[in-house]
């Protein structure tokens, strides 16, 4: 609990100095799924992917699938992020995955977080694995080129 309190003191000293992630750079939603609270992985990728010049869509945490469509859809975005650390919320992360088919087959989907796996990602749909933060702005860059 006290390096997470850290990790979010931190993120706000960042976030008033300017530093928030956003850019005009390709837009890509990132979100942590329904059901889960933990951000902190989250912030760092989306940080980072601000730092590598893209313009990033943080939905938050705890955030519906519905709303991760419906925010895509809205800003013709073509590369979405979910994160998510708890087992529990891996059925919100596949329901997403299955309705952003549905809804924008052209936006693809990359997938990270602690109970997150290649095997998983592969499992639901996901077009891409991202095992830690660098590995999402690689996977950006690599989309996006």
């Amino acid at each position: 609990m006290s390096s997470a309190q850290a990790a979010q003191a931190a993120f706000a000293v960042l976030r008033e100095n300017g530093n928030t992630g956003e850019s005009d750079g390709e837009k890509i939603v990132f979100a942590t799924v329904k059901g889960d609270i933990h951000d902190i992985g989250k912030n760092i990728v989306t940080m980072l992917l601000g730092n590598y010049g893209f313009s990033v869509i943080d939905l938050g945490k705890d955030v519906a699938p519905q709303t991760i469509v419906d925010t895509v859809v809205k800003e013709n975005v073509r590369l979405v992020g979910l994160s998510g650390l708890m087992t529990t919320t891996l059925p919100a992360m596949e329901e997403t995955v299955q309705l952003l088919k549905e809804a924008k087959p052209d936006c693809f989907v990359m997938v990270g977080g602690a109970v997150v796996t290649q095997d998983y990602a592969d499992s639901i749909g996901a077009h891409y694995y991202g095992k830690d933060a660098l590995e999402a702005v690689r996977i950006a860059q690599q989309y996006f080129t």
